[in-house]
């Protein structure tokens, strides 16, 4: 290929087998191609989760979904990458998993029926619910103090937070924009979201990619 190699990921496994449950036999000899970063190389799915399950961060991340909006997958995927407690998806179960490019295999996915039914189930988790949109009396994301565990909650792409899900909010923020365009993509804004959290919270003591795979430039 004329930009990067051809394969992704790595081959079959070359040496003395290494030791440790978190080894996958079959990725070991077949190689493994999938998109994670070095330090899970050749380790199964399960043992990717649990070890990500012990540094998760206090951040979840909800979406509305009565019309199958193809920024859920997208959404997911940002929430694995920033590490996300879990993502909920509010309305109908099925979504379209395309964007998300495998990574709901690695992040906890929760369903409600009603985003009244999320409010319910955050609060009682000691969990504030934040919906975004640019709805009047909304404070701006680039000016308030995020709390530490919350939710962000998202609307449908189009008609943003439905009536219902303005009701259980504890408070929402809009992004500042300075363009003619009336609203960003509800990915885009997610992932806004999501790294205001990081910028806030999240340890960057570690190196970029070192070996205890705390961050990754």
């Amino acid at each position: 290929m004329p930009h990067g190699p051809a394969e992704v990921g790595v081959g079959p496994w070359e040496g003395p087998l290494p030791e440790g449950e978190q080894y996958d036999a079959q990725l070991l000899a077949e190689g493994d191609r999938r998109n994670v970063v070095d330090r899970y190389r050749y380790w199964s799915m399960e043992a990717i989760v649990a070890d990500l399950d012990t540094r998760r961060h206090d951040f979840h991340v909800a979406i509305e979904n009565w019309q199958h909006d193809f920024n859920i997958g997208t959404i997911v995927r940002s929430a694995n990458a920033f590490l996300a407690a879990e993502v909920h998806i509010v309305g109908n179960r099925r979504w379209n998993r395309r964007g998300a490019m495998v990574t709901d295999r690695y992040q906890h996915v929760r369903h409600h029926a009603t985003a009244a039914d999320l409010a319910a189930y955050l609060h009682a988790a000691g969990v504030a619910l934040l919906g975004i949109d640019n709805l009047p009396g909304s404070l701006h994301l680039e000016t308030m103090t995020v709390p530490r565990r919350v939710c962000f909650l998202f609307g449908q792409e189009g008609p943003g937070l439905s009536e219902g899900a303005r009701e259980v909010c504890d408070g929402t923020f809009s992004i500042a924009q300075f363009g003619s365009t009336r609203s960003i993509n509800a990915s885009a804004a997610a992932a806004i979201a999501m790294h205001t959290w990081v910028r806030e919270y999240a340890d960057l003591g570690g190196e970029a990619g070192d070996s205890r795979g705390v961050w990754r430039g």
